[in-house]
């Protein structure tokens, strides 16, 4: 299951698709200004339910911040519940 990262015009996101193109799963988010991004959105396809998909896109999310020395703030519910709840996120979570 590969995650790819696309980001264009202050938006961008982590995007899983299938073999036939579709999108399955994605975190959206928006920058904020140059210290950070805002994870808007998160949505997984029923197919990929149970499979711990959120946490896996929430991860590179993570992995990105850390690379470009980002903070993470959350709109999105089910991110936010995570950064909240996940001492090992601290070091990137903003509050």
């Amino acid at each position: 299951m590969e995650i790819k990262h696309v980001e264009k015009g202050g938006r961008g996101g982590f995007l899983i698709r299938g073999e036939d193109g579709k999108r399955l799963a994605e975190m959206t988010y928006t920058t904020a200004g140059t210290t950070g991004f805002i994870i808007d959105h998160t949505e997984v396809d029923e197919t990929l339910r149970g499979q711990k998909v959120g946490d896996k896109l929430l991860a590179e999310a993570v992995k990105y911040a850390r690379e470009k020395g980002l903070k993470i703030y959350a709109t999105c519910p089910f991110a936010l519940r995570k950064l909240q709840n996940s001492e090992e996120y601290a070091d990137v979570f903003g509050g």
